[in-house]
């Protein structure tokens, strides 16, 4: 595997490449890394393609400009063109998860003709409403914390999770794994769903004495490492752009996805939980509900046994899902 320093949109993007053929792109979620995509990267190459794990920008190695604006899906999506363009290649396909779901996504809408097809892990596409999704947030939740609304004050997140890093990613991890969202539906922890607005993000989360059986405490100590160095404020600047978002994306107002798509998610993933209270029943379920959003909606899966970090969970089911896709573009 080679590691790259990509210049794009003015800043330096660090990639790990492996493999020859066509170009496949993967960006990475909050808080994640390159690395989240290790149990992807080999057998995608070995599949016949050139893939480019990045860390997206505020990430890792990658650069991390501090204006909060810095990070909006525009600046996130011209990125990703900008990698495309400076490996030599006029097209792409993008893979995302979780962050990089709406960042695939947007990409692939701002700018269609670069690229071909793109799936998404976690996190569907939804078109424009009328709102903000952290007006939406601000409703629902007036009355109880919810950790987006808790990240929108510059600092406040930062000084608590940054305290240690560790005991933070452990903690998100593990909490929204399958073996967590198992243990918080069946009512073994249940005051993180239920705390005041004003707590902290860490207040009321259980934390394991025992790592589960789909991440090492040394892969962890990767992670660990990589935000050590490059603390939290980009990664939690993503989240504070959503009114520049909504004004940035007005001209999609309406438009679907008209790539071939795909897209997958944990059955136990939290973000299925935000869209509909009960969550996806199964995969015809899912597909239900996304299609309408979508021109060509090609493979829909949910994965049993799986939580927020599934292509980590079930590496051996996703790569099978991603192979049979790529393999109906050609």
């Amino acid at each position: 595997m080679l590691e790259k320093f990509i210049d794009t949109n003015g800043i330096k993007i660090r990639a790990q490449i492996e493999g020859s053929g066509p170009l496949v792109i993967l960006v990475h979620g909050c808080p994640e890394s390159w690395y989240s995509w290790r149990k992807q990267i080999g057998v995608i190459a070995d599949a016949g393609y050139t893939v480019v794990a990045i860390d997206v920008r505020g990430y890792g190695k990658s650069d991390k400009p501090y204006p909060v604006s810095e990070y909006s899906l525009k600046k996130l999506a011209d990125d990703i063109v900008g990698v495309i363009d400076f490996l030599d290649f006029e097209t792409a396909i993008l893979i995302g998860r979780d962050w990089g779901g709406p960042i695939v996504w947007h990409t692939a809408l701002l700018h269609e003709d670069k690229i071909t097809a793109v799936a998404g892990l976690s996190v569907p596409y939804f078109r424009r409403l009328d709102f903000t999704p952290i007006e939406l947030f601000k409703l629902l939740y007036k009355d109880r914390f919810f950790y987006q609304i808790y990240f929108q004050n510059e600092g406040v997140a930062e000084k608590e999770l940054e305290a240690n890093i560790k005991k933070y990613l452990e903690a998100t991890y593990f909490s929204a794994d399958f073996r967590g969202m198992s243990d918080m539906k069946n009512g073994v922890f249940s005051s993180f769903n239920t705390k005041a607005p004003e707590s902290t993000l860490l207040e009321g989360v259980h934390f394991y004495e025992n790592y589960p059986n789909w991440i090492s405490e040394d892969e962890m100590n990767y992670f660990v490492k990589e935000f050590n160095n490059s603390g939290l404020r980009g990664p939690l600047n993503r989240y504070r752009n959503y009114d520049l978002d909504f004004k940035e994306m007005e001209h999609l107002k309406g438009r679907k996805i008209s790539q071939p798509s795909a897209f997958l998610a944990g059955k136990l993933d939290p973000v299925n939980f935000f869209v509909l209270p009960q969550g996806y029943k199964d995969s015809n379920d899912l597909r239900v509900n996304i299609e309408p959003q979508y021109e060509n909606l090609v493979d829909v899966a949910l994965i049993d046994g799986a939580g927020h970090w599934v292509q980590e969970e079930k590496p051996h089911e996703v790569n099978k899902f991603l192979l049979s896709f790529l393999s109906k573009l050609e």
